[in-house]
C-alpha cells in the first residue's frame, strides 16, 4: 500500500489562496481564488496515484474532503 500525498487548499493572509502538499515547503498552486485553486490543486492530485485534497474555510476549519485513485476505505452502498 503507498502512501497517499495529501494536499491542503487554504486561503493566505493576503486574501489570496493556496494549495500546498502536506510537508511540503512551498505551495504548488496560488491564485486569487479559491475556486481557481481548488481545481487545479484537483488536477495535481488526480496525477498522483492516491491523493487527497483538504478543502479548508477562509477561518481554516475543514470544509470538506476528496480522494482520488484506491480508496482503502471505500463506502458502503
Amino acid at each position: 500500500m503507498s502512501d497517499r500525498k495529501t494536499y491542503h487548499v487554504t486561503k493566505n493572509p493576503d486574501g489570496t489562496w493556496k494549495g500546498k502538499a502536506q510537508g511540503g515547503d512551498r505551495a504548488s498552486v496560488v491564485g486569487d481564488t479559491k475556486a481557481e485553486v481548488l481545481s487545479r490543486t484537483i488536477e495535481i492530485a488526480k496525477n498522483q496515484q492516491d491523493s487527497q485534497v483538504i478543502i479548508h474555510k477562509k477561518d481554516g476549519k475543514i470544509q470538506s474532503e476528496r480522494t482520488y485513485g484506491n480508496d482503502p476505505y471505500p463506502p458502503g452502498g
